[in-house]
Formats: C-alpha cells, structure tokens, sequence
C-alpha cells in the first residue's frame, strides 16, 4: 500500500460493495473475504452488519478534534465521560486514544478492518453503543461467540481482542489480516508524522512529542492472526 493509502489520504485502494440495500466501501483484496463471512453468519441465523468501515484521515481528525476540543465525548478508561477542561494535553491525548485511533495511524484507513454486529440480535428499541459489554454478556454474545469460532478459517481476527495497556478490548473490531499484516509492516512512525504535519490536528505539538510512544503503545499493540 502506498503512504497515502496507508494514512487515510487516498480512497484509491477501495472499492464499493452493496450487500442488503447497503454500500460499503472496503479494499479490493478483501471484498471476497467480506462476503464469505457475510455468507457463512446467514447461514449460522446472524444477519452481519458494519457498524463502521473505512475512515479517511479527514473524518478520524474531525473525531480527535472533537474530542480534543471537548465538543465530543472523551471517556476514561471504564467509559465514564471525562470533563476535558481538567485535562492537560497529554492526558487528553492518552484519553483519546483508548477509544480512538489517531489521524494517520487508524487500521479503519486500510479498507480490511470493520466494526460489526449481528442486526437481528439487537433489540429494536437499542441502540448500538459498541461497548464490550454488549459483545461479552449482552445482545451480541451470541454472535460474538461465532465470531470467535469462525473468523481463523477466513482470515479474520480480533486487533484488540483485549486490554495491553493501550486501545481498550474492542470485541466489535475484526481485521482481515492478508491486507492488514504487511499494511501495520509498512506503517511507521515517520508516514505518520508527515501526514500529521500535512493536516495539523488539535494537539499537535503535544502528539509530535510523544509519537514514538504512541506508535509502540497504541497502534503495533495489537493481538496477532
């Protein structure tokens, strides 16, 4: 994958998929992966839906700013809200980052990384709020339980299928490790910083300086394939 491709500055690796009257954008290597998986969860009575998918860079710094600047939720480490006045710029960063990725680094800018969750398991007066508690002993136990038993024969795995310090456990986010392996290979500190310093985001200084430690602690801090 390309710099840009890789930081969320280009849709030129996507394709679009519409799968139950809804498009998708997705990378083109993994379109056949994504429907098998669609396939194989009709048939064990899931219906898979995207919660998210592809995120370009503009759209994950219009999410970190929006935390930053308080405009958005910013949670602690139990997903309690935090009140973002009281915070200097390294715990805001750090608070972020727990939830979500920083512009650049996101596996969501890939196009094999997905947010999902069974449609028929949610009840109709629920809203999803994509929180582990959901997937662990909740709606989407069930479906969480198939995942964990079907994504390996795919491909598929769980980035953060627990808590190592950095993201939280997100038992909702599935990677498809083919394109997602040599992408995290590829993706380094210098590419990041060069698209920070293309398009500045809030905190910039604060995140500049302390980038190697982002890097080490919150995107190569992952669960293996």
């Amino acid at each position: 994958m390309t710099p840009e491709q890789l930081t969320g500055k280009t849709e030129q690796h996507l394709t679009e998929l519409t799968l139950d009257g809804r498009t998708l954008l997705l990378h083109r290597k993994a379109t056949s992966a994504w429907l098998a998986l669609h396939t194989k969860a009709q048939q064990a009575g899931f219906e898979l839906a995207l919660a998210s998918g592809f995120r370009g860079y503009e759209r994950q710094a219009a999410i970190w700013n929006g935390k930053f600047s308080g405009q958005r939720a910013m949670l602690d480490n139990t997903g309690e809200p935090l009140d973002s006045q009281t915070l200097s710029d390294e715990d805001k960063i750090k608070a972020i980052l727990r939830w979500s990725a920083l512009p650049g680094a996101s596996r969501h800018h890939w196009g094999c990384d997905f947010d999902v969750y069974a449609r028929n398991m949610l009840p109709s007066t629920v809203q999803l709020q994509l929180e582990p508690w959901e997937y662990q002993s909740g709606h989407q136990q069930e479906f969480y339980l198939w995942l964990q038993e079907t994504l390996p024969s795919l491909e598929f795995f769980f980035p953060y299928d627990c808590d190592r310090g950095g993201v939280a456990a997100e038992p909702w986010h599935i990677s498809y490790a083919p394109i997602s392996e040599p992408a995290l290979n590829s993706l380094s500190v210098a590419l990041i910083h060069s698209a920070l310093k293309q398009d500045p985001i809030l905190g910039q200084q604060s995140v500049l300086s302390c980038l190697d430690d982002i890097y080490q602690t919150y995107v190569t801090n992952i669960g293996c394939a």
